[in-house]
Formats: C-alpha cells, sequence, structure tokens
C-alpha cells in the first residue's frame, strides 16, 4: 500500500486498527513511534546495484492502555512526517515487535489495515547457480521400474 492510500483510507474509518496475519490484533493502545522515510542502496547477489525506498511506520505497544490513536491524528502525524522529511508518496513498511523486530507490507480490508507477512528472494535468478529440486522416489518405485533394468542374459552386466 502506498503513502497516498492509507490517508485515503483513514479518511473514512473511524478507529485505527492493524491486523497481523495470524488473525489477531496489534492492541488498540499502541502508539506509532516512527514514521520515517528509509532508504536503501544495495547490491543483489548477481551484482546489480539497487535502491530502494520506503515509508516506515513502527508501531509499539505500550502499557497506555487510555491510549487509542485515532484515525485524524494519524493523518497529522503523516503530514508532518511529509513536510519535515519531505517523504512522497512510496509503499508503506511497517514494523511490528513480535519475537523480534517483524517488518510487514500494508493493505486493508475495508476496515481494518492488515499486516501483510514479507518474504526474502533472491534479485537475480539469471545469475544464482540454484540447485534444482531433487526428484523425491519412494522405496516402492525403484523396483516398480522396469524399463531400464538389466535382465539375466539381457547384455547390461
Amino acid at each position: 500500500m502506498k503513502l497516498s492510500e492509507i490517508k485515503n483510507h483513514l479518511t473514512a474509518v473511524e478507529a485505527v486498527n492493524f491486523m497481523l496475519p495470524d488473525g489477531s490484533f496489534v492492541p488498540e493502545n499502541f502508539h506509532v513511534t516512527e514514521v520515517g522515510l528509509i532508504i536503501k542502496n544495495f547490491i543483489d547477489c548477481g551484482g546489480t546495484v539497487r535502491k530502494e525506498t520506503v515509508v516506515n511506520f513502527q508501531l509499539w505497544d505500550a502499557n497506555d492502555h487510555d491510549h487509542r490513536l485515532k484515525p485524524g491524528k494519524l493523518l497529522d502525524i503523516i503530514a508532518l512526517s511529509e513536510k519535515v522529511l519531505g517523504i512522497e508518496d512510496h509503499d508503506i513498511e511497517v514494523e511490528y515487535q513480535g519475537t523480534t523486530i517483524g517488518k510487514y507490507g500494508l493493505d486493508f480490508n475495508g476496515k481494518d489495515f492488515l499486516l501483510i507477512n514479507k518474504q526474502t528472494a533472491c534479485l537475480a535468478p539469471d545469475a544464482c547457480v540454484m540447485p534444482k529440486p531433487k526428484q523425491k522416489i519412494g522405496l516402492k518405485e525403484i523396483g516398480a521400474n522396469t524399463v531400464n533394468t538389466c535382465t539375466p542374459g539381457g547384455g547390461c552386466c
């Protein structure tokens, strides 16, 4: 989801709810502790120089049980971040503390914001030497294939 999309959704919702991939929710007393611009310059495994830019939201589950972030307040935080940091309309990445800091993509189901699991991948599959998966054969199947097997007197041994 791009920054412009979350801003549009925030104008139409009554509450800001983030659903985790397992269907549970970030506790409603969460804080947005950071809205930032992350620029990542790197070289992939094929030697190609790459650059990624994302808007980062960091969610924090606080012990502030009376806290509820309203959509208008989050819009204000986003507007200040855009003004001060020069943030443009990039994809959003959300950080949230699980057993470690998790990074998620963001989607919307019409009511709640959905934290979507992110995956790693090879960015240069043509340059990487990836082993082909081995074919798994059961022991029963080994003796069943008689097309390429030797027989007594067949001359193959």
